[in-house]
């Protein structure tokens, strides 16, 4: 039965391969990897070899999943039992269409590489904030972006995209082409039906001065800075990505934190410019900050790269760590999400850990495109990244992560597929969608994978 197809041309791997559980669990970000385990992974090469691998789901009556970069935190590829289809090996920008401002990439493509690719031609696009995000999980979960409140979500400008289905065929789907496998592959995430190869792009000017500002604060201020700055969120520019944030401080600064145990409260606003005056303007209100007497540190309108700001989020979620992540949208004020929280933040077990929000700007939460499953939005988007080293930390962790879960309960809107703990949460999955975006999915799976060779998003988890 696990006997490869003829002309598959990947590595075709089973538990008899010494090498079987290091691809399956070397490739997940999260260290806090389960314990599930498939039964055959696929590591595909090219369309011919996805296309072999689905059939051969069909034919032995096996679930197929998809492993695109592994990041998804919860690890909804790990599924007991299946034939995983991974797709590591289909790296790299395709094509840049300069003139036109369209691209086409594979799905392992990450968001730093992404953006480099169009740096020579002064485009850009609206990837993810983590620098070795992939494409694949980012835009199948609708794709949390930079410059977010003027580009919008990542998948609001993907225009077409080239699957293997159910029954093992290639196919393009876009809004006049398969409109509802297109509908479906732009947000469901980990519960989608088929197997994304590429996506075609529309692109963007780069701006041209990349703006930020920070501010560092004694952690105790975060509920009044929070009283202040959520208010403040809604008169300023909708280029600016405004946050706030309880984090460890930096090294340089670890004397002047030392009584809070080394955690610091941090605003950072990044303005998406074309001109230096237009980014003062728009950064200057931070300045009348009431707070600001009692700043520690401050940088105001530094010139910066997208290369500098993946560099800032590589820092803030290092590779190799354990992990638990639940990103929700909230509609409620910040400072009532920062006075529900902080006592408890503050008593977080590990220095690695990052409490953010991010506050929409321009007075209204972003859209969420009109034709797609990505439905969820909200005015502050963001909660706990728990991040620690070691298997011996993991109780203490778990335990303080979902306590904090429990505080903001009552302020949670919703939650983002590809950030929330679906695997041991199946109720996020619900929380994900809005209107009837998930069962519009659903009736599309039974449409579209009518034998069930995909698992859904519930399937072969705990």
């Amino acid at each position: 039965m696990q006997q490869k197809p003829d002309g598959f041309r990947g590595d075709w791997l089973t538990p008899d391969n010494p090498c079987f559980k290091e691809v399956i669990y070397g490739g997940m970000w999260n260290r806090l990897v389960p314990e599930r385990l498939p039964a055959i992974v696929a590591r595909v090469i090219n369309d011919d070899d996805v296309m072999l691998a689905v059939h051969y789901a069909r034919q032995h009556k096996m679930k197929a999943v998809v492993r695109g970069g592994g990041h998804n935190w919860c690890c909804p590829a790990l599924r007991n039992g299946t034939l995983m289809i991974d797709l590591s090996q289909l790296t790299g920008v395709v094509s840049v269409d300069a003139a036109n401002r369209r691209a086409a990439t594979n799905p392992i493509v990450s968001n730093r590489d992404m953006q480099k690719a169009l740096e020579p031609y002064g485009l850009a696009y609206p990837t993810g904030h983590c620098p070795q995000v992939k494409a694949s999980g980012y835009l199948l979960s609708g794709g949390m972006s930079w410059n977010h409140g003027v580009w919008g979500s990542g998948v609001g400008s993907v225009e077409t995209i080239e699957m293997v289905t159910a029954d093992g065929n290639l196919v393009r789907a876009s809004a006049h082409e398969n409109p509802e496998l297109f509908w479906a592959a732009r947000g469901a995430g980990s519960g989608f039906f088929a197997v994304c190869l590429r996506y075609h792009l529309r692109l963007y000017h780069r701006p041209r001065h990349i703006t930020c500002s920070s501010y560092w604060f004694r952690p105790e201020l975060s509920v009044q800075l929070a009283e202040w700055l959520g208010p403040l969120a809604d008169s300023l520019s909708p280029s600016v990505e405004l946050s706030q944030w309880v984090v460890t401080a930096p090294k340089d600064l670890a004397d002047e934190f030392g009584l809070t145990g080394g955690r610091a409260a941090l605003i950072t606003a990044t303005e998406f410019a074309d001109t230096p005056e237009e980014a003062i303007a728009h950064l200057e209100p931070l300045e009348k900050n009431p707070f600001r007497s009692e700043c520690i540190r401050r940088q105001y309108a530094e010139p910066a790269t997208f290369d500098n700001l993946y560099d800032l989020s590589g820092s803030l979620w290092p590779v190799g760590l354990r992990s638990k992540v639940d990103a929700m949208f909230s509609n409620r004020p910040l400072a009532e999400l920062m006075s529900a929280t902080i006592d408890h933040v503050l008593s977080c077990p590990s220095l690695k850990t990052v409490y953010m929000f991010a506050v929409y700007t321009g007075g209204e939460a972003p859209p969420t495109p009109p034709d797609a499953s990505f439905s969820m939005t909200g005015k502050i988007y963001g909660g706990p990244w728990s991040m620690w080293d070691t298997p011996e930390e993991d109780a203490a962790n778990a335990a303080w992560h979902e306590r904090l879960m429990d505080l903001l309960k009552p302020h949670i809107h919703g939650h983002y597929i590809s950030e929330s703990d679906t695997a041991h949460h199946p109720e996020y999955v619900d929380m994900a969608y809005l209107g009837d975006s998930l069962k519009r999915i659903e009736e599309y799976r039974a449409k579209y994978d009518k034998d069930g060779v995909f698992v859904n998003f519930h399937e072969r988890l705990p």
